[in-house]
């Protein structure tokens, strides 16, 4: 066989915007993921007596470094501890940024403070590190959003899947249940829902969830009924296989290029609402999904740009890759262009 007519790898077929991309995401996924590494308040390594301990990954009481202090979570800031360690020579390794996300930036200026050195985004309206909230954001808003949306993806094509399959009546009252689901609006809910329920992150998801699953299930209910007509499945039904098996290993790998073209469009809704939800304080707003509530901020402060710009740099550079991806594979997947 020629090496033109092998098979191409999903890779090889995006365009250069598509993997640009899916590279993007990637280091943000990585940034996010070593935030802990990245920006901390506390030390990430020290090194006294030939002991070495990690502060910023496990719990180091005071009296670690001198007995007469209280066992309670080692201030690396504070004046007393910091000469113990110099009088016993120690030898500490901080992160690139020694902010955490809740971390109070003392040595800055009346807050929110502009940017500087030591805050190269400057500190918001309650003394954070915007740096530091930034990349804690990455990491919940990646987590969070991937998790929804693959959640949302296994309900949508185990639905889509059966509907298409069954198809007649169940098809039909299972169309417009989605139609009604789809219809109800889904922001208003939510708030009415974090009204009731309290403003718990489990509880949130959990609403989120069960108002996005449907949005995969008319796609892999096309594909379903496409599949179900092919020659092999009708083979396979008139064999008498079991209908779980037919649509686990018949049809819904033909659904597969649907399903993997329409995750990142899923992924950036799943990441608007977030941002959304934290911008009208009823989401987690500290810390770790920081881009929401740092817009509000930046709405109540129109003397500190940098915030409405670190929260529109931070959610573009998950949006827009993220739709742009969802077009490149459209294309990748799509028989007419391969």
């Amino acid at each position: 066989m020629r090496s033109d007519d092998a098979p191409q790898s999903l890779w090889s077929r995006l365009d250069r915007s598509g993997r640009f991309s899916l590279s993007l995401l990637a280091l943000l996924a990585l940034l996010g993921l070593f935030a802990p590494l990245l920006a901390n308040g506390q030390p990430i390594l020290v090194l006294d007596h030939g002991k070495i301990t990690l502060p910023a990954l496990n719990f180091t009481p005071a009296s670690r470094f001198d007995p007469a202090m209280p066992a309670i979570r080692a201030d690396f800031h504070d004046p007393a501890l910091r000469h113990a360690l110099q009088t016993q020579r120690a030898l500490i390794l901080w992160a690139p940024d020694p902010h955490g996300p809740n971390s109070l930036v003392w040595h800055a200026s009346k807050a929110p403070a502009p940017p500087s050195w030591t805050s190269p985004l400057g500190t918001d309206a309650a003394d954070h590190d915007v740096l530091a909230g930034l990349l804690y954001s990455l990491r919940f808003l990646f987590l969070a959003g991937l998790g929804l949306t693959l959640s949302a993806a296994a309900i949508g094509t185990s639905v889509g899947a059966l509907q298409g399959y069954y198809g007649g009546l169940p098809d039909l009252i299972g169309q417009r249940l989605v139609e009604i689901w789809n219809a109800l609006p889904v922001l208003f809910l939510l708030i009415a829902l974090a009204s009731l329920l309290g403003h718990s992150l489990m509880t949130l998801l959990i609403a989120m969830l069960a108002l996005s699953w449907t949005t995969l299930i008319p796609a892999i209910r096309a594909e379903t009924l496409r599949a179900r007509r092919l020659d092999y499945v009708r083979a396979a039904t008139a064999l008498g296989l079991p209908d779980d098996r037919i649509i686990l290993r018949h049809i819904l790998p033909n659904a597969s290029a649907a399903l993997l073209a329409n995750l990142p469009f899923s992924f950036a809704g799943a990441i608007s609402l977030l941002a959304s939800l934290s911008f009208l304080h009823l989401g987690p707003s500290q810390g770790a999904a920081a881009l929401g509530a740092l817009a509000a901020q930046a709405r109540n402060h129109l003397n500190a740009p940098w915030l409405a710009a670190t929260a529109i740099l931070g959610l573009g550079l998950i949006l827009i890759p993220s739709v742009l991806l969802g077009i490149s594979l459209r294309q990748a997947l799509d028989p007419r262009h391969r």
